[in-house]
């Protein structure tokens, strides 16, 4: 553990959480954002559904843990709401099994710390004709529906309005784009860097909305070792020094 100590965001779910640092992902934008702000943690598991996720709550986050997470974000859903196989085995979880899965799982991090901040995310949408085309012939068919995935979403944003725990609708946010069946996904599953966008975009929201003391927006929080320094870049009058501790004119968005 490097110090000073930071909060800690850690980011807990399937693929969609795992890959968060590739192409341009939004794990990866959270890790910019909040850079000598928090450290952000990536616990993704591609493949795994809720009842896997259940499993390992313990070893993930552990109760008796030196330092608790100061906000865990959770992303479950889209290989739970794949249709079953016939032979039983695969990634799909029935509705209400679900829907208690990720009730254990909030019931076990709100036990972490009264602080604790958690953030859901529900099931995004898929390109279903993309899924259809790039099914490998080492998979069984898949089985990925919006209409499926729609349901879950719901089944997420129900749970949270019921638990108290802020939620990012992604079904809904990621179709408000007109093009979003070919531009949000790299393989009408995975998040591409647009598709990434949004889940910032909202994530971002989230934090600057909630009535959270202290605010874990990216702008309230302190800057770590932000004070003036007679070793920065010397300013034009050849007197000062300037101080870049909150510079961000290096993003190509101005995330507010």
């Amino acid at each position: 553990m490097v110090g000073p100590q930071r909060p800690q965001f850690v980011l807990f779910g399937s693929s969609i959480v795992q890959l968060s640092y590739s192409n341009g992902g939004w794990g990866a934008i959270l890790s910019d954002v909040y850079s000598r702000k928090a450290d952000i943690i990536l616990r993704g598991y591609c493949g795994w559904n809720s009842r896997r996720a259940v499993q390992v709550l313990d070893k993930v986050f552990p109760k008796d843990a030196a330092v608790q997470p100061t906000l865990v974000i959770v992303y479950f859903g889209g290989n739970d709401s794949m249709g079953p196989h016939s032979s039983g085995l695969g990634p799909h979880v029935p509705l209400p099994e679900y829907v208690e899965n990720m009730r254990k799982i909030g019931e076990h991090l709100k036990s972490l710390s009264e602080s604790i901040r958690l953030i859901f995310l529900s099931c995004p949408p898929v390109n279903e004709a993309k899924v259809g085309q790039g099914t490998s012939g080492i998979f069984s068919k898949l089985v990925r529906t919006n209409e499926l995935c729609g349901s879950y979403s719901e089944a997420c944003i129900e749970l949270c309005r019921e638990m108290g725990i802020k939620v990012v609708d992604l079904f809904s946010a990621i179709q408000r784009r007109d093009d979003w069946a070919n531009a949000c996904f790299t393989d009408g599953i995975h998040l591409s860097a647009e598709g990434s966008k949004v889940v910032v975009e909202e994530v971002l929201k989230v934090l600057k909305e909630a009535e959270w003391e202290p605010s874990l927006h990216w702008k309230s929080m302190p800057t770590e070792f932000s004070e003036d320094s007679p070793y920065d870049l010397v300013a034009a009058d050849g007197k000062t020094t300037l101080n870049p501790s909150e510079w961000t004119f290096h993003r190509a968005i101005k995330w507010d």
